[in-house]
């Protein structure tokens, strides 16, 4: 079982950065691929990024080169850095956290099991 929070959300201006946080429980963190998405009311879960449990990186290609995804094991926290932030970046950002039984990049709601409650970013132009 791992349970994941979520924190860092708030309102920014258009251009502004803010970084989330994503604080997990379990033993075996470090096996786990985690990832992130966001949701926009009426609309899906879209991917952003995830990182694998090796470290690999991969982005949607409507934040590369502005949001960063990094981890840190030791602390059991995954980290989304976002620069150069948009409006159409509002939305609600939940992390989400799956066993890395294959090494492939997991970037889909239907690959993860535990999610995290959600941060609410606002992005104002």
């Amino acid at each position: 079982q791992v349970q994941l929070v979520e924190s860092g959300g708030g309102q920014v201006q258009a251009g502004g950065s803010l970084r989330l946080s994503c604080a997990a429980s379990g033993r075996t963190f470090s096996n786990y691929a985690v990832g992130w998405f966001r949701r926009t009311p009426g609309k899906e879960h879209e991917f952003v990024a995830t990182i694998r449990s090796d470290g690999e990186i991969t982005y949607a290609d409507s934040v590369k080169w502005r949001f960063a995804i990094s981890r840190d094991n030791s602390k059991k926290t995954v980290y989304l850095q976002m620069n150069s932030l948009k409006p159409e970046d509002t939305a609600v950002y939940y992390c989400a956290a799956e066993w890395q039984q294959y090494l492939r990049f997991y970037t889909t709601r239907n690959d993860y099991t535990y999610w995290g409650q959600g941060t609410q970013v606002t992005v104002s132009s």
